[in-house]
């Protein structure tokens, strides 16, 4: 009796789920049955599922589909590993000096509200289509969350921690590694959540315009020769992938605010 009410809301939850994906799925045959739009340009659900299989198994514009994620994760963690580096540290710095505070907060408060796809044209024109291009874009859409998630994770920790380390000789390193950092941690991973899914959105943008390869750049040449299958699988892809990352980071989260807890 116990274990069925414990599983209860298990079932409950994988039930409400297959629903809702098979009145998807039902909707959307119902269009292409109705031909809503033209067949080429909304395939069924069946004809892109054998499109995504094929993808996986034979090369499109040079590679197939998971080469293609591969291409685009490297330039996720590029930008995503690039503005965790800047962004904890800054944030840190900055909720432990209010001059360093004065001084970011005007430059950053200037950028933050630009779209990261805005930075493509500059992207493209300083980088081409190199690696650097989708760094810069990716970079600006998950570097403002980490910074204000710390800045304000470290800014709400007790001043007495900080005061007494200060009275056994901590200095400035040592404040931020030692007493900032741990304590607005919880902050900081809710942080990368956001983060992280601005990037990935941000990566997609980017490869429209400025890649080579990736999943992005073959969504475009999908697109170019009217291929639809091709462009939804690409954009299944990217959802799965999104999903993976945020499931790795929120198991991250928890873990961290249980120890917060023990601790």
């Amino acid at each position: 009796m116990i274990a069925a009410q414990t599983s209860k809301p298990w079932v409950q939850t994988l039930r409400l789920s297959l629903t809702g994906i098979v009145l998807f799925l039902g909707c959307w045959y119902l269009a292409v049955f109705f031909e809503i739009t033209p067949r080429r340009f909304l395939p069924a659900p069946h004809e892109v599922l054998f499109r995504f299989i094929q993808l996986i198994q034979e090369p499109f514009v040079g590679f197939t589909l998971g080469q293609h994620l591969l291409s685009s994760f490297r330039r996720f963690l590029n930008g995503f590993l690039l503005a965790v580096a800047i962004g904890i540290p800054l944030g840190l710095l900055m909720a432990l000096s209010r001059g360093v505070q004065l001084l970011v907060t005007p430059i950053f408060e200037s950028i933050r509200f630009v779209a990261p796809i805005a930075w493509v044209p500059f992207a493209a024109l300083w980088f081409g289509t190199g690696i650097g291009g989708p760094t810069l874009v990716i970079f600006m859409g998950a570097f403002p969350p980490v910074l204000i998630n710390t800045y304000r994770g470290a800014i709400y920790v007790d001043r007495k921690y900080i005061e007494a380390a200060k009275m056994l000789g901590a200095g400035p390193i040592r404040l931020m590694t030692q007493v900032l950092f741990p304590a607005s941690l919880p902050s900081i991973v809710a942080g990368l959540r956001i983060s992280a899914g601005l990037g990935w959105q941000s990566l997609v943008g980017a490869e429209l315009i400025v890649a080579s390869s990736g999943v992005g750049y073959m969504m475009v040449k999908g697109q170019a020769s009217i291929q639809t299958q091709i462009v939804m699988a690409g954009m299944i892809a990217i959802g799965l992938v999104g999903l993976l990352i945020d499931i790795l980071l929120r198991r991250m989260e928890r873990r961290f605010n249980r120890y917060q807890e023990v601790h």
